[in-house]
């Protein structure tokens, strides 16, 4: 038979059950041996330096012979069968004890050896069987008063012990011992070790001794453990745990009271009041009867070690799934103590880490929900804001459905919401501003997926309202660092990942495009989303050549739909322009420039806007000088802000010369805006320099130079007019030949600038001039236009060399438009001008010509040549001759 132990023995408050259910009762008990260390007979005789294991501590009991009971069990098996008289003698010795009681130890020992020995005759003696089954009830009566005597006695002990030693060190090491039998998973034996500790605590609180140094290692927890069996679903449990709380919460007083700090004498008399009033408020049966009333109490005199051990022996209720009502006390206990707690409290890491490992196994909605409100109570507490987050973070991303409802069901008042979700960002920021070819800092994935299940709970809502600029911002930064990268381009903390695979899906990028997406739809960016997908920005965003686009594409969306957030992102942008490395800038400038635009932008002290866009045109990366050159343009059209902006004329005018056609472009358009504003020195420069863009073979560049050639005319003064005259002359041929261009709109342009040509110069162009078609399909109406240049300018051979040159020109119309117009022009040159300078290199230009492939060219050439005049009003016969062979020569080629 097992020996029985303290802890299987019935309590008094059993001993009304009938004999078969305290013989099942004593057989469920008897099913495991206590185990190490726990209050059964070996543990709690080990309390009194008694120790069951060995022989010699046995023949220590007076009376007992020498061979130990174990020794004795061992000796009747080993020798096989009884023999019938030794079973006779079994019998009777065990009779006799029917009639009497049993007194001694000696008797006890001897009936229970008696009928373990009589037990091993079962199998082959009926006489055993019979007498057994006929005497079932008084076996039993006497095996349940050996019971009830062995948990009268080892109380007795337990309490002999803390009168014999009644100081606090002495409690603690009890409580150690009874620990693991206060949380067991059977109902019989919590019972027993809930009326074992409540009758120490109560001899504890008639006997303790306060003398210094008072040391109770565990006071917090054994507070845990009787709260938590105060709400024990056993009734016997609940009530026994309720009287020793009772007894608790005195030895709590008079131990605080002792050891409190005398200087702070008032914060102790506060609790004392506080205390007394939660007493008052309840009786003494319902407040025992609510696991979160005694947290209340207690918790003001619990120091912010002991609280943590509350908090963590609570937790360890949350995994009773045996009894589901021990999770509701479990938290209730928990979000009342951490309410009334405060900022009292040490470990948070380790309290946040059991949280998130219990979360999984608890199934009540309303303690899940407890648990993540004291989750939201630590992290709404600036001390813990920090800590708790990155505790939250430090988790395998994507976040499984536990944590993601943690972040999504956060509970926190109006105030706080701000704070956290600020500190949640700040985590993110703190990220960008590591140096670009480092590996992705494994928070900043971790800090982006959290604000997305920030977002999708909507919780925080007012928080991500207000703070929606820096939100955006820090997101649209985080997708800039993203692009391209897979998770192995993040560094991981190891050992993070050490159970399960990293799905190649999973990405930085995709995990910041989602918490932007969530955050335009949560703070009701309808419009601005629509725009976004319409237009591809979410693509354009994702990609290496098109982020900033997309992000234009964004800041403009904003700024047409919604000028409230876009004003406020403009503001938050003016410090943060010059910070992080160059993805941080580029983002920011890139959005910042387009909000440019905003009538708001001309409040912007000048410090703010022109000077840093000043910085940037003499930036090394033509990104930037684009970015500027973009942001000048919107401010040219704010008149306040013009002035401002003259002084950059001369870079920019230099910047026409850039070989990137954006920078080009960008810079001709600031030039139109504010080109009636330059001084002649600078006007002259320019024209010169847009004058060499003429045929430029980027056919807008091209266009537009011709477009700011013409402006620049007309904003040329009277005085002036003289200074610009030979530039405007010497731009005539070329305007005229390109307005034979295969680009229609360069054609176009190249007739609208000869109008203002002529305007200055006051002439008045033949119509033929503006004709559309080719010229040479309407030969007459060339001849016309020029007879006209033919008498308006001089040094016709200037002109005829000039056109020349264009027979060189990459494209065929302009080429065939030259020749015609020289050979044309060779009408009306001065003979003597030309004899002088001689058409030898007019005649080698023509012949050079006819041997190009394309026919047209060839024969116009070819009639060019019949143009050339002989130099001289007399002609010379052997010149004559030899200028017959030369065309005959070319006819014949």
């Amino acid at each position: 038979m097992h020996n029985a132990s303290p802890g299987d023995a019935i309590s008094p408050s059993r001993s009304h059950q009938g004999p078969s259910r305290r013989l099942t009762s004593a057989r469920e008990s008897g099913a495991k041996s206590a185990p190490e260390g726990t209050p059964g007979t070996r543990g709690g005789l080990r309390l009194l330096g008694w120790d069951l294991d060995t022989d010699s501590d046995i023949s220590d009991i007076t009376g007992l012979p020498q061979e130990s009971l174990t020794d004795s069990f061992r000796h009747l098996t080993q020798q096989g069968p009884l023999s019938e008289p030794i079973v006779e003698r079994l019998i009777q010795s065990i009779q006799e004890f029917f009639n009497g009681d049993l007194q001694s130890e000696l008797e006890k020992l001897t009936f229970l050896r008696s009928l373990s020995s009589l037990s091993q005759a079962l199998p082959y003696a009926e006489t055993v069987g019979a007498f057994i089954h006929s005497h079932i009830g008084d076996i039993v009566h006497i095996l349940n008063s050996l019971y009830r005597q062995t948990l009268q006695a080892f109380s007795e002990m337990l309490q002999s012990l803390v009168v014999k030693d009644p100081h606090l060190e002495n409690l603690d090491t009890i409580f150690k011992q009874m620990d693991p039998w206060l949380q067991s998973t059977k109902d019989h034996e919590r019972e027993r070790a809930a009326v074992s500790m409540a009758k120490v605590l109560k001899c504890s609180s008639r006997h303790l001794s306060l003398k210094l140094p008072l040391q109770f290692q565990r006071l917090g927890r054994l507070v845990a453990l009787m709260a938590l069996l105060c709400g024990d679903p056993v009734k016997e449990v609940a009530e026994e745990a309720a009287e020793g709380t009772h007894y608790l919460l005195h030895i709590t007083l008079r131990l605080k009271y002792v050891t409190h700090d005398k200087k702070n004498h008032p914060s102790l008399r506060r609790a004392m009041k506080k205390c007394q009033e939660l007493l008052e408020l309840y009786s003494i049966n319902q407040f025992y009867s609510c696991p979160f009333k005694i947290a209340q109490v207690f918790e003001v005199f619990l120091n912010s070690n002991e609280l943590c051990q509350f908090v963590m022996t609570v937790l360890g209720g949350l995994k009773s799934l045996k009894h589901p009502c021990t999770q509701k006390s479990a938290g209730e206990l928990l979000i009342t103590l951490v309410k009334n707690a405060e900022s009292r409290f040490e470990k948070v890491p380790e309290i946040m880490g059991v949280i998130c490992a219990r979360l999984s196994i608890i199934s009540q909605p309303r303690v899940r929900q407890q648990i993540i409100n004291t989750v939201s109570l630590f992290i709404s507490r600036p001390k813990y804001t920090d800590i708790v987050i990155s505790h939250l973070l430090c988790h395998p991303v994507p976040y499984d459905r536990h944590l993601a409802e943690l972040w999504r069901t956060l509970d926190v008042k109006l105030p706080s919401t701000t704070w956290i979700l600020w500190r949640l960002l700040r985590k993110l920021q703190k990220c960008h501003n590591a140096p670009t070819h480092e590996k992705m800092a494994y928070m900043a994935v971790a800090a982006t997926h959290a604000l997305y299940e920030v977002f999708v709970g909507n919780r925080l809502r007012a928080a991500t309202f207000r703070l929606f600029p820096q939100l955006l911002m820090t997101l649209l930064i985080q997708i800039h660092h993203s692009i391209g990268l897979t998770m192995s381009d993040v560094a991981i903390p190891s050992g993070l990942y050490t159970e399960q695979e990293m799905s190649s899906q999973v990405t930085p990028l995709c995990f910041a495009i989602q918490a932007t997406k969530t955050l335009l739809l949560r703070t009701l960016c309808w419009q601005e989303f629509n725009i976004m997908e319409k237009n591809k920005g979410w693509t354009l965003l994702e990609g290496k050549d098109g982020h900033l686009q997309g992000i234009s594409l964004l800041a403009n969306a904003l700024l047409e739909r919604n000028h409230l957030f876009a004003n406020k992102i403009m503001y938050l942008l003016v410090p943060l322009l010059n910070r992080g490395n160059d993805k941080h800038k580029l983002t920011s400038a890139g959005f910042f420039v387009e909000l440019l635009q905003s009538p708001v932008a001309r409040r912007l002290p000048s410090i703010y806007s022109i000077a840093r866009l000043k910085d940037w045109l003499h930036h090394g990366n033509n990104v930037f000088k684009t970015l500027a050159l973009k942001g000048l343009h919107y401010l040219t059209r704010h008149q306040e802000m013009r002035e401002g902006i003259k002084s950059l004329l001369p870079c920019i005018v230099d910047l026409l010369c850039e070989t990137n056609e954006k920078i080009v472009l960008l810079a001709i358009q600031i030039l139109l805006q504010l080109v009636e504003t330059m001084d002649f020195t600078t006007l002259t420069a320019m024209m010169k320099t847009l004058f060499s863009l003429f045929g430029d073979v980027r056919p807008d560049v091209h266009r537009f130079s011709m477009t700011l050639f013409g402006a620049s005319i007309k904003s040329v003064k009277y005085t002036d007019k003289k200074g610009i005259e030979n530039q405007v002359l010497d731009s005539l041929v070329p305007l005229l030949l390109y307005s034979q261009d295969e680009n229609d709109a360069v054609a176009e342009e190249s007739r609208q600038v000869l109008i203002i040509c002529a305007q200055f110069l006051k002439w008045k162009l033949p119509q033929e001039v503006y004709c559309k078609d080719p010229w040479y399909i309407r030969c007459g109406k060339v001849g016309k236009v020029c007879k006209f240049f033919g008498k308006k300018c001089k040094g016709k051979v200037n002109l005829v060399a000039q056109t020349l040159m264009f027979s060189k020109n990459a494209k065929l119309p302009i080429r065939r438009a030259a020749v015609l117009f020289a050979g044309l022009l060779l009408k009306y040159v001065d003979h003597s001008e030309l004899r002088m300078k001689g058409t030898d290199w007019i005649e080698k230009d023509l012949r050079d010509l006819l041997c190009d492939p394309e026919p047209s060219l060839s024969i116009i050439a070819s009639q060019a040549l019949f143009q050339v005049p002989e130099a001289g009003t007399e002609q010379d016969p052997r010149q004559t001759v030899c200028g017959l062979r030369k065309l005959m020569g070319c006819l014949s080629t």
